[in-house]
């Protein structure tokens, strides 16, 4: 029962702050699930990411349903995608009157233009992290050959990222593989 809590306030919590949608809680679940609890690595977080853009949909919920999943089955995955969206519920339906009242605000807009760049920056600093671990787990060169190769798929060539993260998961298996 205690894991089922877990599964809710680490989704429920990352969910609640991350101001900006699912980009903005990715930073605040890895706290959780790495560092808090010590369910998955950061290696094994990086691949929970890769995976989750890869799929179509929001991916703060095929985030809580993974880790959900991970922890306490299918149970646990419905309990982590109820958390996920929970928060945005329960806002939505209380504060609905409030924002129609002050969406046009000047202070509603300097503060979106004040969040905006700390969720960047904790993007950037879990990116730097997601980079070093590849360096270390892999090696500089195999970082760097799937670094080129992801920028050439998804900015020039605009393949799906799904292809792309297939890729590098085919690239892992065929060089990497143990």
């Amino acid at each position: 029962m205690v894991k089922y809590w877990q599964i809710f306030y680490t989704n429920f919590i990352s969910n609640i702050l991350g101001y900006g949608g699912g980009p903005a809680t990715i930073p605040l679940l890895q706290h959780e699930v790495v560092d808090k609890y010590g369910w998955f690595t950061n290696q094994e977080f990086s691949e929970l990411v890769a995976l989750g853009n890869a799929l179509p949909g929001p991916i703060a919920t095929k985030m809580a349903a993974y880790v959900g999943y991970d922890q306490g089955g299918i149970l646990g995955a419905v309990i982590g995608i109820f958390a996920s969206v929970a928060p945005s519920l329960i806002l939505l339906i209380a504060l609905l009157g409030i924002l129609f009242k002050f969406k046009d605000s000047p202070r509603v807009k300097k503060l979106t233009q004040i969040i905006r760049p700390t969720i960047a920056v904790l993007l950037g600093v879990m990116t730097v992290e997601f980079f070093f671990d590849s360096y270390i787990d892999v090696g500089m060169f195999h970082t760097i050959i799937l670094i080129i190769a992801g920028y050439y798929f998804l900015e020039v060539k605009r393949i799906s990222p799904a292809f792309v993260v297939l890729g590098a998961l085919i690239y892992g298996a065929v060089f990497l593989g143990s």
